[in-house]
């Protein structure tokens, strides 16, 4: 299938920010008595929300310490800065460090140890041969606290860190707040805490919820993100003690092994609606998804921010000519050319569903700043999914649905990239090995230029850009791409690291492996751009015939 992606509240008061240039957005901030006119329901979710950000959550500060700082020790011990900016000099003088996706299932599912230890161990050596900065690996909610409220076991994390440690490798740690399984690329199902899913049985609507009222259990609807709604805690309580948890137990590695928390927001652990669920055949690629505003808290807050801004008619529901999952833009009224979209109900409805998802952003940037601030070394960073098809269209309706606000006239990641530049965070974006041409013509899928807007919203914002890509390609194709991308560019966009999708027996196949070694050296040398390419395949050669016993290994025991 050509499908090219990867894996992805309820304040009545909100304001949306239009970007520079956009034309005015009518919504606007909801009055007392807007708000007073919600549902008790809400209106007890907006006091827990304020309680919960004044007593629970520190104001996030901007972090003094760099990405670099942890991933490149060697340079700062000749003497380089100890606190370079993450898209400034040091960037420029280590190139791009690569780290590799582990394995989804890497830690056992009752989170005791680790899966194929054996393979993980020839796997970490291999990588550390061919120069890679470090590895990517998901905590998952479901595996860490899944015994009950408040009972954590990282054990088999710990055992990961140490491995890692060992072999000199850095680590991204993902907080996975999200079900593995249903989307591209799950290959095992590791759902929410059973506790979690109980609760989300006995009230169906802190699950999101489709026009049809399906319901989607990837991850809690960003609508309840204030009710104390699991055994007594709020979500973003939840998210936040389980960050706490995780810093503490592994206190012993923040900042030396641990290099970067990237935290989860969404469905497929990216900041978005789950629009597009590829479970139970739902939605195939390229169709334009469906809104996700149907649970009784979001369609509270929406009813009163349409009192507040006067129309309570806008405030019933979403639009109903929004058509369905699989249906292409011209084949609804609202998403066509000239469609609903373009109207001021249209920009009404976008301003408050995308501004939803910018203070679901933050609401967890805050819990999650007040809990790293102080662990020197750590960034944090959060993903953003690369919705490229239907891009050359004017409404961009899968953007739309899936939360990002972006279109002919609007610019729906500038906003995003400044939510993240408040926490001092990176923003970390995928298909960055994408090219217009492999994609469905008719589709309008346009990676390149999405990629190309996200950098410089990201540049503007003043924030970090790391980049991933969205499916996994060992081919050189891919990897010019990606160097293209992330590393040839002008000095002052250059990314800040590059996650690479993802480790596995075909990694370790020997064209693969020779292909990526080379990608690698491309990737994170200083001037590596003047070396021959000759040069750089002979020496990646070199690293492939030197580790050929180790990749033999890896190889053998991850297909076990």
């Amino acid at each position: 299938m050509a499908l090219n992606l990867t894996h992805q509240t309820g304040a009545a008061g909100i304001a949306a920010t239009p970007a520079p240039g956009a034309r005015a957005s009518v919504f606007a901030a909801a009055s007392p008595a807007a708000a007073a006119a919600a549902s008790s329901v809400v209106a007890q979710a907006q006091a827990s929300s304020l309680r919960m950000q004044t007593q629970l959550v520190e104001p996030a500060q901007p972090q003094a310490q760099e990405m670099f700082q942890a991933m490149a020790p060697d340079q700062q011990q000749q003497g380089e800065a100890e606190h370079p900016d993450a898209g400034g000099e040091e960037a420029r003088k280590v190139g791009v460090p690569v780290f590799v996706m582990m394995p989804l299932d890497t830690v056992r599912k009752d989170g005791s140890a680790l899966n194929r230890r054996k393979a993980m161990q020839a796997s970490l050596a291999a990588l550390k041969s061919a120069g890679a900065a470090g590895i990517m690996v998901d905590v998952w909610w479901g595996i860490a606290e899944s015994e009950g409220p408040g009972q954590y076991n990282f054990a088999g994390y710990i055992e990961l860190m140490e491995m890692a440690k060992k072999a000199g490798l850095k680590v991204q740690a993902v907080m996975s707040f999200h079900q593995c399984g249903g989307n591209v690329g799950d290959s095992v199902n590791i759902p929410l805490p059973k506790w979690v899913t109980e609760e989300m049985d006995q009230d169906q609507d802190l699950a999101y919820t489709d026009r049809c009222g399906r319901r989607n259990y990837e991850y809690i609807s960003l609508g309840a993100d204030a009710l104390p709604a699991l055994k007594g805690r709020t979500p973003i309580q939840c998210y936040a003690d389980f960050m706490r948890a995780f810093r503490d137990h592994l206190a012993p590695y923040m900042g030396n092994t641990i290099c970067e928390i990237q935290v989860g927001m969404g469905p497929a652990g990216e900041l978005r609606y789950p629009s597009y669920p590829e479970s139970n055949g739902t939605w195939s690629f390229p169709g334009i998804g469906e809104f996700q505003c149907y649970d009784r808290y979001m369609r509270a807050s929406l009813k009163a921010a349409a009192e507040a801004v006067g129309r309570p008619e806008w405030g019933n529901a979403g639009p109903e000519d929004s058509g369905s999952y699989n249906q292409w833009p011209e084949d609804t009224g609202f998403f066509r050319r000239d469609g609903g979209w373009n109207t001021d109900y249209g920009q009404f409805f976008m301003s408050w569903y995308s501004q939803m998802l910018i203070e679901h952003g933050e609401r967890i940037l805050s819990a999650c700043s007040s809990v790293f601030t102080g662990s020197t070394g750590v960034k944090v960073s959060i993903k953003v999914a690369g919705i490229h098809w239907h891009y050359g269209t004017r409404s961009h309706a899968p953007e739309l649905t899936a939360g990002y606000y972006n279109t002919r006239n609007h610019d729906g990641y500038l906003p995003i990239a400044r939510m993240i530049a408040r926490h001092g965070a990176v923003l970390n974006f995928t298909c960055v090995e994408m090219r217009n041409h492999e994609q469905p013509q008719d589709a309008q899928c346009m990676p390149e230029a999405l990629v190309s807007q996200v950098a410089g919203a990201a540049k503007e914002a003043g924030v970090g850009l790391a980049g991933e890509n969205a499916l996994p390609r060992y081919d050189e194709t891919a990897h010019d791409q990606v160097l293209a991308t992330a590393a040839e560019k002008a000095e002052e966009d250059r990314m800040v690291a590059f996650t690479y999708l993802r480790m596995g027996p075909d990694l370790f196949q020997p064209d693969n492996w020779r292909r990526f070694a080379a990608f690698v050296k491309r990737m994170t040398e200083t001037g590596v751009r003047d070396v021959s390419r000759e040069q750089v395949e002979r020496e990646a050669h070199n690293v492939a015939h030197a580790t050929q016993g180790v990749i033999q290994e890896a190889a053998v025991a991850l297909c076990n």
